[in-house]
């Protein structure tokens, strides 16, 4: 099983993010008067010029985003800067000359969609003279809709796609053709035109493009045939369907996570581990030769391999890696039969979450050798590694943990960790925490 190619960039948005509130603070220092230099003042405008580019989508700015979407967003985010900037200055400074604030949110402003479009402008260029930054792409079907995306490829190399075949669907042999050449190329982005397929076509590319980590989009016949739950957008004057729209995809969205992430797990590390760890460590070596913690290949973001920390729970065996703990398992020891009840065992992984491997919430990730095993019998099982895997799930508040005894278990913890993707909010994550704690307390069936 490969994992996952696409290629992105994803350090510039964040690196937006960070020249945009260095640019605002450092103008606000320079050019408002000593009344404005208060550290409520700074931390105001930081809030209000990210909580409203959010709401604007000022960093929804994507390789086929037009120019004047880019100045439209920049001039509805000036003008409502403006307006709460006068809000809080009216409310909390009394302060009565508009014309030094508006002289700062202008320069501020200009500044940064100069830097927006210089990106902008930059990226397209990089793309044409270097080739880089770019996605491999093939079309499956025929008509006037193909006809166009493959026209606005080969002549718009600057958006940074690469066409490299058309499927023209006349048989039932382009469907596996079309899969054959999209795994040996690896190709990133599949575009099918609905017109050309029926069904059962449509479901069998739904099917390879979650279980292989593809992008796949439709082309519509017309808007009437979109849902209210697919992302639209235009290439060009094209309509394009994504058909699985991911919150996680948001970088502001990555960003609130990630945040969240670094936060509960320093207050784990520091609050908790800090001191059970030792504590653990005499039970653990008092009982079984070996060491402490327990380390395991797992798959995570984009099928990527890394490794998943426990407190040693098992005697030292040859067949960790292959055979998931059962009921009354001889393996286990005495304080490993403990931790694991409390989950205990799983604290560790908080060091996973803060070097990025995992998230506090995901879903949960499997070893290397049941992975592949599952990928090949479970239906969209490759889909859970769009996402960071987590400490716990919401497949796990739902009494979908540990041993896997039949497939209902392995396709129900799918069908919840495809929920949580598709929705996934920070109090969604709160809320599966607090259900993953009662549930430790008051104690769960199948942990052991």
């Amino acid at each position: 099983m490969k994992k996952r190619t696409g290629r992105y960039s994803g350090y510039i948005r964040p690196f937006s993010y960070i020249l945009d509130l260095i640019i605002i603070n450092a103008l606000a220092n320079h050019m408002l008067w000593d009344n404005f230099q208060t550290w409520s003042y700074h931390l105001f405008i930081t809030l209000s010029w990210a909580i409203i580019g959010y709401n604007t989508g000022f960093y929804e700015v994507y390789r086929y985003t037009k120019v004047i979407q880019i100045y439209g967003k920049v001039v509805k985010q000036y003008f409502l800067f403006i307006i709460v900037n006068f809000a809080y200055i009216g409310y909390f400074l009394k302060f009565s000359s508009p014309s030094q604030v508006i002289s700062f949110i202008s320069l501020s402003t200009l500044l940064i969609a100069a830097a927006k479009i210089f990106v902008y402008y930059g990226l397209r260029k990089f793309r044409v003279l270097f080739g880089g930054n770019f996605r491999r792409v093939v079309l499956v079907g025929r008509g006037k809709s193909v006809a166009q995306l493959a026209e606005f490829f080969n002549e718009n190399p600057d958006y940074g796609y690469k066409l490299e075949k058309v499927f023209p669907m006349k048989s039932n042999k382009d469907i596996e053709e079309c899969f054959s050449f999209v795994m040996e190329q690896k190709i990133d982005e599949i575009y099918c035109s609905m017109a050309s397929l029926n069904t059962k076509d449509v479901n069998k590319f739904v099917d390879f493009t979650d279980n292989n980590l593809k992008i796949l989009k439709f082309l519509p016949d017309n808007k009437e045939v979109i849902a209210s739950n697919y992302k639209y957008d235009y290439y060009g004057y094209i309509p394009i369907i994504s058909l699985r729209n991911i919150p996680l995809d948001s970088y502001l969205n990555k960003f609130i996570k990630r945040g969240f992430d670094i936060v509960f797990s320093l207050i784990i590390i520091l609050g908790i581990l800090s001191w059970l760890t030792p504590v653990l460590a005499l039970l653990i070596k008092a009982e079984s030769r070996g060491p402490v913690f327990f380390k395991q290949k797992r798959n995570g973001l984009n099928y990527d391999e890394f490794y998943c920390y426990k407190f040693r729970s098992m005697r030292l065996n040859e067949i960790a890696d292959i055979h998931q703990v059962s009921k009354n398992d001889p393996r286990i020891t005495r304080t490993g039969k403990f931790i694991r009840k409390t989950s205990i065992d799983e604290l560790p992984q908080f060091f996973n979450v803060l070097l990025g491997d995992m998230s506090v919430v995901g879903p949960r990730p499997h070893m290397v050798s049941h992975t592949e095993m599952y990928a090949r019998r479970i239906d969209k099982f490759m889909v859970r590694h769009f996402i960071k895997p987590g400490i716990t799930g919401l497949a796990q508040t739902k009494g979908f943990r540990g041993e896997v005894e039949s497939d209902n278990d392995i396709i129900y913890r799918v069908k919840y960790d495809i929920f949580y993707l598709e929705n996934w909010s920070l109090l969604l994550d709160i809320k599966i925490i607090l259900l993953t704690v009662v549930n430790a307390l008051r104690g769960e069936e199948k942990a052991y």
